[in-house]
């Protein structure tokens, strides 16, 4: 059965957000604000936060300092998943991905179906894992970041969780990399 084994110690991670908007900023960033309240309330670390304007190269260009930074274990974007044509996130960060994490889009449109009926179609959020850090693509709503985060990063991002999550394999996520360069 899927649950918190309380013989393991809670690992808190360094969690970065970003919310991609043309319109909000911290004073009104609902989604940002929901996605930090979470993560603290689990124990984890707000790593870095920003807002940036629905265009490619921003984004792309704060998510790759915060691969880049090792102070920085996991990147959750908010907005920009949608059709319209400034809808632009997954874009700038799917050609980031090392490896992608088709499950995570699956089981994200499991839950938000549950609440949202056939309106989950309208979403496009991804997953992966770059410079091994753990990416995710969030709708903009915050009805979307408590269910992303509820539902899944929860669970995931909890070292305690069993029979597996994400916190176990982050040692061996940039394996690829050591052996390229000739470390072990």
């Amino acid at each position: 059965m899927p649950g918190i084994d309380e013989k393991r110690q809670f690992v808190p991670l360094k969690i970065a957000v970003l919310t991609v908007s043309d319109t909000r900023e911290l004073a009104n960033d609902k989604s940002g604000d929901t996605l930090v309240d979470r993560l603290e309330k689990a124990g984890h670390q707000l790593a870095a936060r920003a807002i940036v304007a629905d265009d490619v190269d921003a984004i792309r260009s704060s998510v790759r300092a915060w691969i880049a930074d090792p102070a920085v274990d996991v990147v959750i974007t908010t907005g920009g998943t949608g059709f319209t044509g400034r809808d632009v996130t997954p874009e700038a960060i799917e050609p980031l991905f090392e490896k992608r994490m088709d499950g995570f889009s699956t089981i994200f449109h499991q839950i938000s179906y549950a609440k949202i009926g056939t309106s989950t179609i309208q979403s496009r959020a991804t997953a992966g894992v770059a410079g091994a850090t753990f990416i995710f693509v969030l709708p903009g709503s915050p009805g979307a970041c408590k269910d992303a985060w509820d539902g899944i990063l929860v669970h995931q991002l909890d070292y305690r969780f069993s029979p597996c999550n994400f916190v176990e394999i982050m040692p061996r996520l940039d394996e690829h990399l050591r052996r390229g360069s000739g470390k072990a």
